[in-house]
């Protein structure tokens, strides 16, 4: 059975990215090339002594015509992978990006175990790419290569950090070339390339290339910067994400910080997620609807809904006085966990809405079914993902929010009265660039973890240094294509 585009995580490559690699990646004609998720097979038809493995029948057999004198095998990589004891003096191809949710059950646990076994220990949030490419790396002789089309994502995610361990550990040369223009244009996320060289030896240094764009039969990149792997893992905390910068914007940002003239936004506060109730048509009703089923004002509480209807800076209760006169969905059903709820609530709770509601996974799954878990009242909320730039405001209406947006908890003794002006500065708007990621079209994305790293600077920037940090700033915004078409 064919699988859908989104469930094989398989989107072509441009035969001049494939042409590339190739050229990266094949030295002799008699290498023998390994392409672990061949597809249709555009990258061993580029060369004769050629492998494939591919899981889809029908991109299989589209392999097999397009390049006759290679060996394609149908199935699952890893599977074949375990069991073969043929060896590749190169690899090259595209691996399939297949989020963490559908990588999963007997194939997912054979990757993360074949990987467990050459010392690449990835977490429960790993997509599929890097265990493809661990495994992948294991099947080559002494000397081998790899050059492939990776996610952007090894530029940030904690999941790439052990995929950029093992390689370091075993290769001699590790080179990843970060590509602004889209390298797949008909999907959001960006791709970047790794090359890799000299497998069984090891490196103290990540060679990182940031370009344009990828000409055609492009060389590898001669101008680099030599990221020594322990700057790498501490300053940068596993991140390649700062070296879209210039060396100068980078030094000036780690100065500022070691100034000491402000602090990461973790220390003051405590980010964390808002509630998830599981079922939001039901657990959110509009004040005509409260008033209607005549539910208490004691069981409702304002919420915020999305990062959207976050207004600059303040959250007033005149704000939220509108929300309820435009009779929009704000209103969370908040119920203690004790089953005495007055008449009118338990009427709502044995509605065909509520039975439809209990029967999806969170609800089912918590006790009782009906007591939204987690529901805060926070001092700010902080957009979760962000156009121009992440949005901190004030919570002056005792809103919660849900998980759409971040719940911001000043720690004790925490002055909130110069925050605001901090956070709009445009050093902590760098910082959020450079500690959070681009989502795709354009948004930059914050994890909890991201914001609590984010350097809120106190004192005032020289000229000079202001004039730095917002060329920064513009880059970075520009990597993540924000205002372009």
């Amino acid at each position: 059975m064919a699988l859908s585009q989104k469930e094989s995580g398989a989107y072509y490559t441009p035969p001049h990215v494939a042409d590339t690699l190739l050229r990266w990646a094949v030295r002799h004609e008699t290498d023998r090339l390994l392409d672990p998720s061949c597809g249709d097979g555009r990258f061993i038809a580029g060369h004769r002594n050629s492998g494939g493995i591919e899981q889809d029948s029908l991109a299989a057999r589209l392999a097999i015509a397009a390049a006759p004198s290679a060996l394609v095998h149908e199935g699952d990589f890893f599977a074949w992978a375990a069991n073969t004891a043929e060896r590749f003096e190169c690899a090259a191809g595209n691996p399939p990006f297949i989020r963490y949710q559908t990588f999963k059950g007997p194939v997912r646990e054979a990757a993360l175990r074949m990987c467990s076994n050459v010392g690449a220990h990835f977490n429960g949030l790993a997509s599929s790419w890097a265990p493809f490419l661990v495994a992948t790396a294991s099947l080559l002789k002494p000397g081998g290569r790899l050059s492939f089309v990776v996610p952007a994502e090894i530029g940030h995610a904690p999941y790439a950090g052990p995929l950029i361990e093992f390689l370091v550990r075993s290769f001699s040369v590790v080179h990843i070339i970060a590509v602004k223009k889209k390298l797949f244009p008909q999907i959001s996320e960006d791709c970047w390339l790794l090359n890799a060289d000299g497998f069984g030896g090891a490196t103290g240094t990540i060679r990182f290339s940031a370009i344009d764009s990828l000409p055609r039969r492009a060389a590898l990149p001669r101008t680099y910067v030599e990221v020594p792997v322990d700057e790498w893992r501490g300053r940068w905390k596993g991140r390649l994400r700062p070296f879209l910068l210039s060396s100068s914007i980078r030094d000036l940002y780690s100065s500022i910080r070691e100034r000491r003239e402000g602090y990461r936004f973790g220390d003051i506060a405590q980010i964390g997620i808002g509630y998830v109730s599981g079922a939001n048509d039901f657990f959110h009703l509009r004040p005509s609807e409260a008033r209607a089923m005549r539910i208490p004002a004691q069981y409702l509480q304002s919420t915020v809904r999305n990062g959207r209807a976050l207004p600059a800076r303040q959250l007033t209760r005149e704000i939220v006085q509108r929300w309820h006169d435009l009779d929009d969905q704000v209103l969370l059903l908040r119920l203690p966990k004790s089953t005495k709820v007055p008449a009118s609530v338990a009427k709502y709770l044995d509605s065909e809405a509520a039975h439809a509601a209990r029967a999806g996974y969170k609800c089912r799954t918590r006790e009782p079914w009906f007591s939204v878990p987690d529901v805060q009242i926070p001092d700010f909320f902080l957009s979760y993902m962000s156009g121009a730039e992440a949005a901190l405001v004030r919570n002056e209406a005792d809103c919660t929010c849900t998980n759409s947006v971040h719940s911001v908890r000043l720690r004790e003794g925490i002055d909130a009265g110069s925050l605001l002006d901090a956070w709009d500065s445009p050093m902590a708007r760098l910082s959020c660039e450079i500690e959070g990621h681009p989502l795709g079209g354009g948004m930059l994305k914050l994890e909890p973890r991201e914001a609590s790293n984010v350097y809120i600077h106190t004192a005032r920037l020289s000229k000079r240094d202001s004039a730095e940090v917002a060329n920064g700033l513009q880059a970075m915004r520009e990597w993540r294509h924000y205002g372009t078409s």
